[in-house]
């Protein structure tokens, strides 16, 4: 048989068999373009007396076997981080439902978040203020300072750390008062 003809005679049921366990219709036909592709370049094999539907079952099976593997990885992946995602939306559900709204209303928190601000190293604490409180932009706070502006990035991501680390009883009021 020429390799048009076992194409034509074995491609249907070939197909049929590796969508009973792939499921998917595209998924089979991807997985028999494959194995055919495979055959045709080592159709030298077609001049030898194989069994040529034992060998194009077994390339399918494996070829089978591989993809469900792959799937299932993939699968654990995916549902690995929707855990992670499930628990961090409840945690920060948690942390807003936990949070008392009275608290915003604490006269001390502007001295709180002075002493934060306060405790940043001087170049640091300076370029700070000047963002996030005076809302200059990095390239006019870099030109005005003589520095690079990732300079500017490398001190706000500190001054951010040191805040977050100050202010950890405070985070939901941190990020409300200066979002990243």
């Amino acid at each position: 048989m020429s390799f048009e003809q076992i194409y034509l005679h074995y491609y249907t049921r070939m197909k049929c068999f590796a969508q009973e366990y792939v499921l998917s219709e595209a998924d089979a036909e991807n997985i028999l373009q494959d194995v055919f592709a495979d055959f045709w370049e080592n159709r030298e094999i077609l001049q030898t007396h194989i069994n040529v539907i034992a060998f194009l079952f077994t390339a399918i099976r494996n070829r089978s076997i591989d993809y469900l593997r792959r799937r299932m990885k993939e699968q654990e992946v995916l549902e690995h981080l929707q855990e992670e995602y499930v628990l961090t939306m409840k945690i920060n559900m948690e942390s807003l439902v936990a949070l008392d709204e009275h608290f915003f209303y604490r006269e001390d928190i502007e001295k709180i978040i002075q002493k934060a601000i306060d405790v940043l190293p001087e170049k640091c604490r300076q370029i700070f203020i000047m963002n996030k409180i005076e809302g200059k932009k990095q390239k006019d706070i870099a030109v005005e300072l003589n520095i690079s502006v990732n300079t500017i990035e490398t001190q706000m991501g500190i001054a951010y750390k040191k805040l977050k680390e100050e202010l950890k009883n405070l985070y939901p009021l941190f990020l409300f008062l200066f979002c990243l």
